[in-house]
């Protein structure tokens, strides 16, 4: 039998104001907003133990103790960078695919962490913005879509286009000069449109909405890999993209600290997806080709899908990093 995976993951839950308040606090948030929903890098980290599991192999998940009893013991650190304080680690480390925004906002990971072999990001642009920094250590690792619980459903469809609005910064200012024009033009179109915004929903309303739409444009700066739009594509539901290339925009190091390009807000992504479209300005010609495209079936996105982003895929993705990382498994 192989040797079990090692992997660690926990959100952040630092005390508040006093030792150990954190778990009434835990309990508190349970008994008034209901169960916690996972957010992003959660789901990495469930979509790539749902996709061991089903290739078959053997994981453990945060067993402390053993690392530390068991230094040469090769661990997997999934996502968050505060697992990497949680106790000096002295095993040769996997660590990501990683949440970090850029190097620069951990200068000294590398330094602090010597035994850091190898580190995972969700996507190849970023994966160039990172290697002036940690070199020949980043690598490109997606995680799969659950394409069975992110699935087409039969039946009539209400909405012609879900508007997903997952613009991060200058957001009033881009309500302005994208979000209601583009909403506004679908309008006079005759169309159906339903919008939804990235953090005010929760997920099984949001797979509900695409169970009932035949489109979506989808408005975000940027993504590292891109899950939410992944789901859109395994449900059947081709996508018309702003994808404005340029710099990376986050305003905590962009301009002054930062000036990387170019980036995408659809890193995974062929001619079976949809389409994209620059600026503003191009969308109503855009919009036009794309939904002429979407009535004569010329998309196929679960396809796309099916062939590079399935959960048994990705995870055999991380199997490989694993194996290039410490040697083979078995």
């Amino acid at each position: 039998m192989n040797p079990p995976l090692s992997l660690f993951y926990e959100e952040p839950d630092p005390d508040r104001w006093l030792p150990g308040d954190r778990h009434p606090r835990r309990w508190l948030r349970r008994i008034i907003r209901g169960p916690r929903r996972p957010g992003g890098q959660e789901r990495v980290f469930l979509n790539l133990c749902a996709g061991l599991d089903r290739l078959g192999v053997t994981y453990t998940v945060n067993r402390y103790r053993a690392a530390r009893r068991n230094p040469g013991m090769p661990v997997g650190i999934i996502g968050k960078a505060h697992v990497l304080e949680l106790q000096p680690w002295r095993n040769p480390i996997l660590f990501g695919a990683s949440v970090m925004s850029h190097p620069l906002a951990d200068p000294g990971l590398l330094a602090r962490h010597p035994n850091l072999r190898r580190i995972l990001v969700p996507g190849e642009w970023m994966r160039r913005m990172c290697v002036p920094h940690w070199g020949d250590r980043v690598h490109v690792w997606p995680v799969g879509i659950d394409t069975a619980a992110w699935s087409p459903a039969p039946g009539q469809r209400d909405i012609d286009v879900l508007l997903y609005d997952k613009v991060r910064w200058e957001h009033d200012r881009y309500t302005q000069e994208l979000i209601d024009p583009i909403r506004t033009h679908l309008t006079l179109r005759g169309l159906r449109v339903a919008v939804i915004r990235y953090g005010y929903y929760r997920e099984e309303d949001f797979a509900a909405l695409l169970q009932r739409s035949r489109s979506m444009v989808f408005l975000c700066e940027h993504e590292t890999q891109g899950i939410a739009y992944q789901q859109t594509l395994a449900c059947g539901v081709p996508i018309l993209a702003w994808d404005r290339g340029g710099c990376w925009q986050d305003p905590e190091f962009y301009p002054a600290r930062v000036q990387f390009s170019p980036v995408s807000s659809v890193p995974y992504w062929d001619e079976r997806c949809g389409a994209t479209f620059a600026t503003g300005a191009e969308f109503p010609v855009a919009f036009d080709t794309f939904w002429a495209q979407l009535q004569a079936g010329h998309y196929q996105p679960r396809d796309y899908i099916l062939a590079n982003l399935t959960l048994e895929r990705c995870a055999r993705l991380y199997l490989d990093q694993w194996s290039a990382t410490f040697g083979p498994i078995a």
